[in-house]
Parts: structure tokens; sequence; C-alpha cells
């Protein structure tokens, strides 16, 4: 609502002076429109390096392919626009890791002076965005077809694949194109399970992070309270087979659906926008005060983005068991078949030996307090745990908060520097 009330002030200005327009106003809506959206119902449309070239940010496109065929899409914002914008300059390397459900676009949704990836440009980072499988932006393999009738076979993945295989694939992608050793990592939700799992399973790739940033950590969820979820929870190890039965593996795919009913329901002014706002409440935690219910119709262009039903299933998994383990294929004998063990191994965390910070909020439904307790004393290297100083804080406003900056954001950007600067051994 904050911006929709700021362009209703502007608008009133220009049409109260229409008849002597100068220059300096001219100048004043240039400078507005290049960094605040003017059209959410464009940027709905718009996809992630659209809505980056819009903005007038230097955008790039990389596609990888995993040793297991799946051909994953990235996005980078080499420099700055206003700051920080030569591109000959060499800088520090970030990598965005999106959550559940979405994409690299949610970096980029809310705007200049907003969005995470467009601050860490602004602020001297070559910034990279992953896209896990199965995702808009990562939907197509070497051989499998995601919309194959009564076949799930390209929907045979968790967070646990994202994690082994599809991270690696991109971070060394980023270093090698960058020309650096190391980066930095920031995850949101998922985004950070799959770091614990990459650098529990895959140890070498911690000497790659110089740092890792969780923001509203998932790994243990024995206090979730995310409706969904708790739903799912005990009917977890069903959901594949049933998904079998149908020839359906995917859940919440993007499509035109969800941008429609942003812009016919979700908008300003209309009365269901409500509606709208107690939705994304219900899966991402409630919290007023930092939602901008005008960017819903936005938002809802580019989420959900698309996942497995594994991986809702795993996150089932993990909130039954209350633990932090590998798929559970099932059966003993799946398992055994798998893993060499009748039950799922757990991820062995003290072998993350990254310098890792969590960012954790009161809250957040996903990332209890006491599940982001244990995860510190379970990691090898925990450095910082950081409460948002704010008490109703919630799981998605991380990304979206109208104060994500002020509350978060900056501390983050902050950490990084002093990480730099003061160069922390290896493990």
């Amino acid at each position: 609502m904050l911006r929709g009330g700021l362009l209703v002030v502007i608008a009133t200005c220009v049409a109260l002076t229409a008849a002597v327009e100068t220059d300096s106003i001219k100048e004043l809506l240039k400078n507005f429109d290049s960094r605040y959206s003017t059209n959410v119902f464009e940027d709905a449309t718009l996809n992630a390096t659209e809505l980056i070239r819009k903005y007038r940010y230097p955008v790039e496109v990389h596609t990888v392919t995993t040793e297991d065929g799946y051909i994953l899409e990235m996005h980078r914002i080499p420099h700055g626009r206003d700051a920080n914008n030569n591109p000959n300059q060499k800088r520090p390397v970030v990598f965005l890791m999106h959550g559940l459900l979405s994409s690299s676009a949610d970096m980029v949704i809310m705007g200049p002076g907003s969005g995470l990836a467009y601050i860490l440009a602004e602020e001297g980072f070559d910034v990279w965005m992953g896209n896990a499988r199965g995702n808009t932006y990562s939907r197509k393999h070497v051989r499998l077809n995601p919309d194959a009738l009564l076949s799930t076979a390209y929907w045979k993945f968790s967070w646990d694949e994202i994690g082994r295989i599809d991270l690696p694939t991109m971070i060394d992608h980023a270093l090698k194109t960058s020309g650096q050793e190391r980066l930095h990592y920031i995850g949101h939700s998922q985004g950070t399970t799959t770091f614990f799992v990459l650098t529990s399973m895959r140890p070498e790739y911690n000497k790659k992070i110089i740092s890792m940033h969780a923001l509203a950590p998932v790994a243990y969820m024995a206090h979730n309270r995310n409706p969904l979820l708790m739903f799912i929870s005990p009917y977890a190890n069903n959901i594949e087979s049933i998904a079998n039965l149908v020839g359906v593996g995917e859940f919440l795919t993007n499509n035109a659906i969800y941008t429609w009913a942003g812009q016919a329901m979700c908008r300003d002014e209309v009365v269901f926008q409500p509606l709208c706002s107690n939705i994304l409440f219900l899966i991402g935690g409630w919290n007023e005060q930092e939602h901008n219910a005008t960017m819903l119709p936005a938002i809802l262009g580019h989420a959900p983005a698309g996942a497995s039903l594994r991986q809702l299933a795993h996150y089932g998994q993990g909130i039954a068991g209350k633990e932090f383990r590998r798929y559970d294929q099932g059966s003993r004998l799946s398992n055994y078949r798998t893993y060499g063990s009748f039950k799922p191994p757990r991820y062995d965390l003290s072998k993350i030996t990254t310098p890792v910070f969590l960012h954790y909020s009161d809250s957040d439904p996903l990332a209890h307090v006491n599940d982001v307790d244990r995860l510190f004393r379970e990691l090898g290297r925990p450095i910082g745990k950081f409460r948002v100083p704010l008490a109703s804080f919630s799981h998605i406003d991380f990304l979206y908060g109208i104060n994500a900056r002020e509350l978060l954001f900056n501390r983050v950007i902050n950490l990084i520097r002093a990480m730099d600067a003061n160069a922390f051994d290896d493990a």
C-alpha cells in the first residue's frame, strides 16, 4: 500500500502542474520511474531478466546442465546501476538461492531499493541467482519431459538432489565465470536447507564458501507451524505413491491463472485483496505491518514457481520424524538399496565448516526459534545467530518485507564485508 499511496500523490502533483510542465518535473518522474514499479501488472507479466532490464540493470542469463541431465538457468547482475557500476571492476561474488515454490524472481520482484539482488549489486557485489530444478526457469532436461502424461520420471527429486547436485553445478559455474575462487552464499528457506545438504554431504564445498547467511533457516522442523506442511506431514510417505498412480509429480507450477488472479482479484481497491493477503499469510506467516499489498499482482505473477511433490513430502517427513534426514524412499528395502541402511541417514551438520550466520525471527512458522537453536548447536562452524528486531517479522518478510533492508539486509551486507576484511581462515 505504501508505494500505491506515493504514486497517487505524485500523480496528483503532476495533474495540478500539467499546464506548466517543466524539465525539472520530467526529470523527477524519470528518476522515480527508474526506481519503483509504476505498473505492477506489467511486472507480473515480465520474466526475471525482463524485470531486471526494465529497471536498467545489467543482466546475464547462464545455463548449466547437471550430471543427471537437468538444465538449470541462472541469472546474474554483474554490477550496479547507480553505484559500483564499472563493468571492468572485479568484485566479490554473492550467490542467492530461493526457497520452496520460488525462483530467482523473488530476489528482484520488489524492485530497486527493496529487492535483495538490486541492493547487493549497488553495494558492490557480483550477484548470481540460482534456480532449482523444476521451477519456472529450470524446467528442462536432456531427455525427460516435465509435462509427460502419466509419468513422474522428471519429478523424482527432492531438495536432497537440489543440494547435492544443483547447487555445486551452479556454484562452480559462477566461480569459473567470475574468475573467483570463493563466494558468499545467501539462502532463503529451502535455499538454506539445500546449502546444509550440500556442505554436509559434499564437505569439499565448504572451502568454496567465504560465508553463508541463512535467512529463515530451515533444517529441523519439529516445531513447524505451517498449516500446509502440518497437513502433509502424517501422509508424507504416501504422497509419492499417490502421485505415481495419477501420473502427477509436480506441485503448483507457475501459470497464467495466478497472474490473472493477481491482477483481477488482488490489486488495490478490489474487495478480494484482503483474501489474497490472507492466503499469503497462511503460507508464509501473518504480518500486516511488513506486507505491501500493492505488490500482490507482481508477486503472484512469479509465485508459485513450481516444485516436485517430493520436496513437500521430504519436509513432511522431517516434521513427522523430528530429524534432519535424507529422503525416506517409502520402505526399509528401498532405503537399504539407496543408502545401505533401513532408515535414511541423518545429515551430519558437524561437517559444515563454512562460517554460518543464522538470521531468524520470533514469528516464523517454518523456522521456529527452538529448531533454529538446535541447528546452531549442531553446525560445525556457527559464527552468529541474529534475531530480526521486529516481533511480528515472518517467513515471507525475509524477502518481501517493507522494511527488510533496514531490519535485515543491511546487517547481512555488513557481515559479508566484515568476513572479507578479516579473511577468516579455512576450516
